[in-house]
This record gives structure tokens, sequence and C-alpha cells, in this order.
């Protein structure tokens, strides 16, 4: 019996991405997202529920009321609070790491600590409790570092310093209370040279399913300039890894990290997820998270063919080896995102948002999507999108656009053609992205 009822749980682009995937699947199943946002109720066989990711509470009583047989869980921040163990303790079958597992994420220490116990390369480290302590460390090594919040900063607590002085500077920034708990402790690291590329696989603890290597560009300036952001568009598969390349990962890095967390009595279903960087001396692992990347999510779950829905759901079960094929449209998929103003600092919210391109439920959405992150209904109760209702900034980043063609020129042109048909006040996009493969 195919899935028939699935729930994503998460607000962000990434959901929308996963709960339209997820919907696509063969079986046809209904999808719930909670809480969703303002685009998520355009989305083909998709409805929201008012119900936020935090709320175990009010998601166990979702899944009973639904007959939820697959919980998604997006975000980062829910999955390090332990929701997959509260919700697979009422015997819902779960796509996502319990607590422990999600410390690969929530920990930038703990993770690295398990990274050095299974052998995997990743740069040198230091852990500092004040900066203080810090401050006198950096100046001791005479160097540029890396400088990382231990725990969960929505991706903006990593400085790569250029020079000692951009060292101090972020140290000091992290234990100002800038990102809260997250910077009560720190992580300095040596820098790496080379380029970066992400490794997502799926996992049922035991085996493991590769995606497509994506890169993904952090800065919010064109030429990579700037600060650092969740993300501002990416594009798969990323041609520095091939297959062989991709073994290489599975071999050095993905299967020593599973059977070090196997070690530890840690079944780890979910996502597994490398940031690398393709360093002269080999590949060394620069983060885990433990949940899909934003926007890499976005540019992948296009690409994917097969029945979804019924490959996670093999995962949550701990049976990847029974689940059905899930294989990859020989295509280039690139993703652009439109920020806020003032984003990555404290975005603008409220503008309205201008659409005079096709929805998801419309012809195109094959090979071009839009999907929506940060935006919510202008007037509650209003169905917002295709003119039924009006749809206003709510976060950093904004919306993406996706799309798939034979070559990385079309796929951006595409893509970027898609954006043209938005706008809103302040709209933040660079026109660089994929700049490592486009030609024009």
């Amino acid at each position: 019996m195919a899935v028939a009822r699935v729930l994503v749980v998460g607000s962000g682009g990434r959901e929308n991405a996963l709960a339209w995937a997820l919907a696509r699947s063969q079986g046809q199943p209904r999808v719930w997202l909670a809480p969703g946002n303002g685009g998520s109720a355009a989305i083909p066989g998709c409805e929201t529920l008012a119900i936020g990711a935090s709320d175990g509470a009010g998601l166990l009583a979702a899944c009973a009321e639904h007959e939820i047989e697959l919980v998604v869980i997006g975000p980062e921040g829910p999955l390090a609070a332990g929701l997959a163990d509260q919700l697979r303790a009422a015997g819902l079958a779960v796509f996502g790491p319990g607590a422990d597992g999600a410390q690969l994420e929530a920990s930038k220490q703990w993770a690295k600590q398990l990274m050095q116990e299974a052998g995997v390369p990743t740069a040198g480290f230091w852990v500092v409790e004040s900066a203080e302590q810090g401050c006198r460390l950096a100046r001791e090594l005479n160097r540029p570092l890396v400088v990382k919040a231990d725990g969960l900063a929505a991706g903006k607590g990593v400085t790569v310093a250029s020079n000692l002085a951009e060292t101090l500077a972020a140290i000091e920034d992290c234990f100002s209370g800038r990102f809260g708990s997250a910077g009560r402790r720190v992580l300095l690291e040596e820098t790496l040279s080379g380029p970066e590329v992400s490794v997502f696989a799926l996992t049922d603890g035991e085996r493991l399913l590769l995606l497509p290597p994506a890169q993904d560009h952090k800065r919010i300036g064109e030429g990579d300039s700037g600060p650092n952001t969740g993300g501002m568009g990416a594009y798969a598969p990323a041609p520095l890894l091939d297959g062989a390349g991709l073994e290489e990962v599975r071999r050095l890095v993905l299967e020593p990290v599973l059977a070090a967390l196997r070690k530890r009595g840690i079944s780890y279903r979910g996502v597994l997820y490398a940031g690398l960087m393709l360093t002269p001396s080999g590949i060394q692992v620069i983060e885990f998270n433990c949940r899909f990347g934003d926007p890499e999510c976005q540019t992948l779950m296009p690409l994917l063919e097969g029945d979804l829905a019924e490959v996670l759901l093999a995962c949550a079960e701990g049976r990847l080896e029974s689940a059905p094929p899930l294989t990859i449209r020989p295509q280039c998929s690139a993703c652009v995102v439109a920020a806020a103003a003032e984003y990555p600092g404290e975005p603008q919210l409220g503008d309205l948002i201008n659409d005079a391109g096709p929805g998801l439920s419309e012809a195109g959405a094959d090979s071009c999507q839009l999907f929506y992150a940060g935006a919510k209904a202008s007037s509650p109760g209003k169905f917002p999108g295709n003119g039924n209702g009006q749809l206003v900034t709510s976060g950093g980043r904004v919306l993406a656009a996706v799309a798939q063609a034979a070559d990385f020129d079309a796929a951006f042109e595409a893509a970027y053609g898609r954006l043209a048909q938005v706008n809103f006040e302040g709209m933040q996009v660079r026109k660089d992205i994929g700049h490592q493969v486009r030609k024009s």
C-alpha cells in the first residue's frame, strides 16, 4: 500500500519544496504542512495546519485526526529539541533524527569530536568558553581562523576571517549575545581552501542513499562578497563531484560517521548533510547538518523521480533496502533566492509581493517552480496566490525560483526569467548564482 497521508513540519521554502515533491509521489498522497507559509496552500495536493513546528502536543493531535502515516520534519530547531523522539514515542513513523543524532548540527563541538572518533577528515579546531580566552588564543596563533558559534544560529554564526583583526572581531561578536545561547561556546578552526560542495544522503541508520551533490551560495553579495546568509541560491548536480567522487565521500565521510553514531547507540533516520571543502590535500568536512539544506532542497527535489514518500517511510522504519527506486532526472537544476531589504540584518517586512507568473498547479511546473518561504497572507482568512488574495514579505529569504533544463545556462535563464515576473519593495537578488557552471 502506498503512503496516503503525510505531514511536513516547518514553514520555509525547504518545506514547501518537500511537500510539493511528496505530493507528486506515485501514490499521490495528501500532504499537510504545519504551519507552512503564505504560499503553501497553493501547492497541489497540500493543505496547511495552524500548528507551530515546536508544538509537539498539537502535532500529535493533528497526526491522530488526519491518520498521518509519515511525518517529515524540515527544520533543525525542532529536531534538536527532540520532536522526532516525541512523535516516535507515540508510534509514528518519522523521517528526521532524534535529539541525540541532531547534535551533529546542534553542537559543532560534539560533531567535531564525533568526526575525530570516526577518523573523518576535518580541520583542526579549538573550543573556547569566553571572548577573552578566544582572543588570547587567536593572538597566540597569529593567523586568520574560522569562527563558529557552537549552537544553532540559522546559518549565520560562522565567520571565515581573512586576517587576525577579523578573527578577533568575530570572536567578540559571538560572545556578545547576538546568537543567544548558540554563542556561549565558540569553535576556532584552521582555515581551509578550496571549493565547497554539499552532499545529502537519505539514511535509515544503517544504509545510505546519496543524492546529487549541490553547491550553495552563502554570501549576500555578488562575487561571493558581504556577510553570510542562509543561502542565496544553489545548483545541482555540482560537477565538482562525479560518481567516483561521491563514492569517496560515502567511504571516507558518511559511512564512518554513521558507524560512529551507531557506536554511541544512536539510530539516525533522516538526512545526513555533509558540507565539504575540496582542498588540495583531499576532501575535508566543514560541517554536518541534520536536515535538508535550504536552498539546496529546493534545487534537488525537482530532480527526484519515483515514490519519494515510500523512500522516506522506508528510512523512517529502518528498511531502506526494501524501498522502491528513486531515480535522478538527467537534467541541471538552478535555484535563485529573492531576499527582503536589509537581509541578512533585520529584514524589512510587510511589503506586498507581486507575481505575474504561473503557480505550481499550472502548466510548466514540471520544469519551473516558485517556492515561497518568508511570505504570509496580507489579510487573515484570505487564500493567497493567483489573484485570490495577496502575499506580503514575512522573513529574510522570501521565495526561490527554481528551473530545470538540459544545461545550466538554460536552467539559470529560466530561473532568472521566472524571478523577473516577481517584485516587492527592496527585493535583493544575486545575478551571479551558478557562476561556476554558467557560460553566459
